[in-house]
């Protein structure tokens, strides 16, 4: 395994960090617990989780996600060596079913709370601000588009109020960001530097070969003020492992199970960008998974790269990418896909 620290702190991580999205719903809590003492054995100490977990949301399996990690700590003990994050949801139809009051102080208090519960522990080392209170374009939304009626209004500062109590409390250690922009990104920089607040240490945006939008501003974000990325959805929600192509849909999968995922991924720039992935990993003897990880786990923003499963064959695969590099002859071809098909989905 490769290790690297959280931004400006001596937390040290994994670079590949086990999502846990699934579990809960596509999988069951042995097969979680079964993923994680894996993980752990391979040399994997960062966890990702979130009180919305698993995916899809729904009121029916609320939270479960968490509740099986909290079970496996108080199996193994091994709380202590875990990096551990997880992250409070935000506002929208989406979550309407877990509170519909955004990151208020209360809806901080309650949601941080809840966590530690369910994860039976005292403690997060990495607490999450799962996407924006305001209206702005994120979740596939290429182009920011004003709205005037966002009833949204600057709390910048009082979220990060909220958030130092946390860690004064000792029940945080670091926090982060998710699905954010340049803007928000800056907006918490100013707020934590003018009024010495706690300083937001990682990102969690989409990153992967069907979407590299990162790094059209945040990456230079990412690289001169010292915030991780935590790159989700590497593997373009499995698109990226190949398993689709030529219009496969293999029982089981996600899109079987959830078509409505596979918009995104389906458009025909989507799939014709996929199948010359393809061909560049198999002309150089490497599995398109191989490839599509290898290239994340080698930029120099990344702080994580949160891998997630549904068996522990594609766990096995997956970590195993930290022991690839990729030649310079491979990036070039892989760029050179890019710069045809930029960003076929956001």
């Amino acid at each position: 395994m490769k290790y690297t620290k959280i931004p400006n702190t001596d937390i040290e991580v994994s670079k590949i960090c086990l999502g846990t999205m699934t579990w809960g719903n596509q999988n069951t809590q042995d097969e979680g617990f079964k993923q994680m003492d894996y993980a752990l054995d391979s040399g994997v100490n960062f966890f990702d989780t979130a009180e919305l977990y698993p995916v899809p949301a729904n009121a029916e399996t609320y939270a479960e996600t968490e509740r099986i990690i909290g079970n496996w700590f108080r199996k193994t003990g091994y709380r202590d060596k875990i990096v551990l994050a997880s992250k409070i949801c935000g506002p929208g139809d989406y979550t309407a079913h877990v509170r519909k009051t955004g990151f208020s102080t209360n809806a901080l208090n309650e949601a941080l709370d809840n966590s530690l519960k369910r994860l039976q522990t005292d403690y997060i080392d990495l607490y999450q601000l799962h996407w924006p209170e305001r209206q702005t374009n994120y979740f596939g939304q290429r182009d920011f588009k004003y709205n005037p009626n966002d009833a949204w209004e600057d709390n910048f500062h009082e979220i990060l109020q909220t958030l130092n109590g946390f860690v004064k409390a000792g029940k945080v250690r670091e926090i982060g960001i998710s699905n954010e922009r340049s803007w928000g990104v800056m907006r918490y920089l100013e707020e934590s530097k003018t009024n010495n607040l706690p300083r937001v240490k990682t990102i969690q945006n989409p990153y992967s070969l069907l979407n590299r939008t990162f790094e059209s501003d945040l990456a230079e974000m990412s690289i001169r003020e010292n915030i991780g990325l935590l790159a989700y959805s590497p593997l373009a929600s499995g698109s990226l492992s190949g398993k689709y192509i030529d219009g496969k849909l293999p029982k089981n999968s996600r899109f079987d199970l959830f078509p409505r995922f596979a918009g995104r991924y389906n458009s025909p720039q989507a799939l014709e960008a996929t199948k010359r992935y393809f061909k560049i990993a198999e002309k150089h003897g490497l599995s398109l998974t191989q490839m599509s990880l290898a290239f994340i786990n080698q930029q120099p923003f990344l702080t994580g790269n949160i891998i997630g499963a549904t068996t522990l064959e594609q766990l096995k695969e997956n970590i195993d990418s930290i022991h690839i590099d990729l030649s310079e002859d491979i990036i070039k071809e892989i760029n050179a896909v890019h710069n045809a098909i930029p960003n076929p989905a956001p």
